[in-house]
């Protein structure tokens, strides 16, 4: 049996990706590409088969069909490859008993780290996640933000290529989420390439260069933020108070609630513009436009998901 083809001008490559846990298809022949210095957002609810995708992108499970490359090389030759990437698990790799310096140096020694290049590694990563004054401190004593923090700094001791970042800011304070958001912009503008998985939309709209969202193990669409709005993000909300109901009520798009006017529309600043034009004051204005939350949800539903 041939092969599944790969393009090999992308950083990261998931081709007909499928995987089940016994009748639970969790991916379901995924294919995306993650081009090089790209922050790419996937996107989902619970049990969309995010984790299961990244899972199997950094080798720690094999799909049951379908083919992930890294920087050209399958991920099944194994640690050479899996040394270029670093993984930020939801679930903190962290070992509690631990200080950050010796969490650090346990997962460099891991990666062939030693000696002064250890040392350098250690303090660098310490002094990225803002832990300098807290290294010898036991894991166990820190809070939510500081974790989370010391778990992106441990998968990036050995200085990966390709960084992997399942729900990295889940549980933490304002402050650690916006260092948080910081650090992974410094490392895009260095060139890294970042997969990020989320459930808070505003995150991937501020972080994300493409975003992918992902429902039942299939990938549903794929596109930058502005394309996936226009293409399934639907009409704006229009919400005005009127100075004075118009001699004819006919010339709005809706009949009025006192003097409150509300409706959808296509082309919202055409339609105010329409309106105005035809001798409609208006008091106040307000324009809702279409955003990820609202693709997020025309796609993936409005049902809950436990």
């Amino acid at each position: 049996m041939a092969e599944p083809s790969v393009a090999t001008n992308a950083m990261i490559a998931v081709d007909r990706l499928c995987k089940s846990f016994g009748e639970l298809k969790a991916v379901q022949d995924v294919s995306f590409e993650v081009h090089r210095g790209e922050t790419f957002g996937l996107i989902g609810p619970n049990g969309a088969g995010k984790s299961t995708t990244i899972s199997i992108i950094v080798g720690a499970i094999d799909g049951d069909g379908g083919r992930v490359t890294i920087d050209g090389r399958d991920i099944r030759e194994g640690a050479p490859v899996r040394r270029l990437i670093g993984l930020a698990p939801q679930s903190l790799a962290l070992y509690d008993v631990l200080s950050a310096e010796r969490n650090l140096a346990f997962f460099g020694a891991l990666y062939g780290l030693s000696g002064e290049r250890l040392h350098e590694r250690v303090n660098w990563a310490l002094k990225f996640a803002q832990l300098e004054d807290r290294r010898r401190g036991l894991v166990k004593t820190y809070s939510g933000g500081m974790k989370r923090r010391l778990n992106l700094a441990c998968a990036l001791i050995h200085e990966p290529q390709v960084l992997l970042l399942d729900e990295p800011t889940v549980g933490v304070d304002p402050q650690s989420r916006n260092h948080i958001f910081e650090c992974i912009e410094r490392l895009k503008a260095e060139g890294r390439t970042i997969i990020y998985t989320t459930h808070y939309m505003e995150e991937a709209q501020r972080l994300c260069d493409r975003i992918a969202i992902m429902d039942h193990g299939r990938l549903l669409a794929l596109d930058t933020l502005d394309s996936l709005v226009a293409a399934h993000g639907g009409a704006s909300m229009v919400a005005a108070d009127l100075v004075a109901a118009p001699t004819d009520p006919s010339i709005l798009p809706e009949a009025l609630d006192g003097l409150h006017l509300r409706f959808m529309s296509e082309r919202p600043l055409e339609e105010v513009s329409r309106l105005a034009t035809r001798g409609v004051a208006f008091a106040t204005l307000n324009v809702t436009r279409p955003n990820l939350e609202t693709v997020f949800l025309s796609l993936t539903g409005r049902s809950l998901r436990d």
